[in-house]
């Protein structure tokens, strides 16, 4: 069992820089593909962005391309999103989600352990 949780949310202004954090605990993620998504009030989870197990391989949504980075620490068990030059239609709860395999994926179904979720709000 893997426990996820998710920090560095907050309120920011367009053009404005976030760094969030995915702490696991339970057991380690390093063999874990790990992923980012984002939910906005009456829609579905969206794909943000994912890493495989050893950081080596990322994807990115469209919509953020460019302007979010995803890592990862293995030896500290965490995942990072740093995410500049923020739009309003950024603003959704942020949740970070672990694999059960190596492979990166952008499909909310793959993804086994989730975390709480962090609000990000992006004000214009």
């Amino acid at each position: 069992q893997v426990q996820l949780v998710e920090s560095g949310g907050g309120l920011v202004q367009a053009g404005g820089s976030l760094r969030l954090s995915c702490a696991a605990s339970g057991r380690t993620i390093s063999t874990s593909a790990m992923g980012w998504f984002r939910q906005a009030p009456g829609k579905e989870r969206e794909f943000v962005a994912t890493v495989s197990w050893n950081g080596g391989s990322t994807l990115y949504a469209e919509s953020v391309k460019g302007r979010f980075t995803i890592s990862r620490d293995n030896a500290k068990n965490k995942v990072f999103l740093q995410m500049n030059s923020l739009k309003p239609e950024d603003t959704a709860v942020y949740y970070c989600a672990a694999r059960l395999s190596t492979v990166r994926s952008t499909n909310v179904y793959d993804y086994t352990y989730w975390g709480q979720g962090t609000q990000v709000t992006v004000s214009s």
